[in-house]
């Protein structure tokens, strides 16, 4: 499919895990792609059409940065279609250890940024009617042990999302989530080598399995393309099933 030629999409996060796969998939389909990390997204960026790839190295946590981001991109690329929210980190533990170093970083980068990103992106979505797709998470729709900062974050982004769409509908500018679950990423890599927790999840999960980036990509390229033209507000779990259960355990 070619349903983004000509397109320009920013992805923030696209050094690697979901934002890489989102990068790859907007490229793929004949974007030009700017990849947005505080990690180095070159050597993703190598690998894709050099005139239609940017790379910015920077931190999406502070209000400037995304304003420097959108800059550069309307200066490369001569607008802006598509915003994808996808930087993330994560932290956890009793909420009576956590650091306000830790609260204040978690919720920076995985809220904040996507508020800055809107805010800066906005006249070029308006201008070209574009659309936002942010990476929210189910640890936003439901709540996790030990997991309060990200917890709190995530289902910030999920009513941001909503409140986006209210704000921006009439400018014909549409704001989805998708909200992944356990995802094979690097912010997972111990999750992944602990066959005890994958078990758990496994028995959990209705598919029986962990998600791959690409399945995720996959969800946020259709609610950035028109196919879903009259979608907005939406968060859409990648889950498996997991969502579906109300938390009550197997009765076979």
């Amino acid at each position: 499919m070619e349903r983004f030629n000509d397109k320009v999409v920013i992805v923030t996060g696209a050094a690697s895990g979901i934002g890489e796969a989102v990068a790859r998939r907007f490229s793929e389909e004949g974007a030009n792609v700017v990849l947005v990390d505080r990690n180095d997204p070159t050597p993703v960026a190598k690998s894709l059409p050099e005139a239609r790839t940017m790379v910015c190295k920077l931190d999406v946590s502070t209000p400037r940065a995304m304003q420097e981001v959108v800059e550069q991109t309307v200066s490369r690329f001569n607008g802006l279609d598509v915003l994808v929210n996808n930087a993330g980190i994560f932290a956890a533990g009793d909420p009576a250890d956590i650091t306000d170093e830790d609260w204040h970083k978690v919720i920076a980068t995985d809220l904040d940024s996507v508020f800055y990103g809107c805010r800066a992106a906005l006249p070029e979505l308006r201008r070209r009617r574009g659309c936002i797709v942010n990476t929210a998470s189910v640890s936003g729709l439901g709540a996790d042990w030990g997991m309060s900062p990200y917890n709190a974050a995530k289902g910030g982004v999920v009513n941001l999302t909503r409140a986006l769409a209210l704000d921006l509908g009439k400018d014909g500018v549409r704001v989805n989530a998708v909200c992944p679950g356990l995802t094979r990423t690097g912010m997972t890599r111990d999750m992944m080598t602990d066959e005890a927790v994958l078990t758990k999840f496994r028995e959990r999960v209705p598919l029986g399995r962990v998600c791959e980036p690409s399945e995720v990509a996959a969800v946020v390229a259709f609610l950035a393309s028109d196919d879903a033209s009259f979608i907005s507000g939406a968060n859409v779990p990648v889950d498996g099933g997991l969502t579906a259960s109300n938390g009550q355990p197997p009765q076979n």
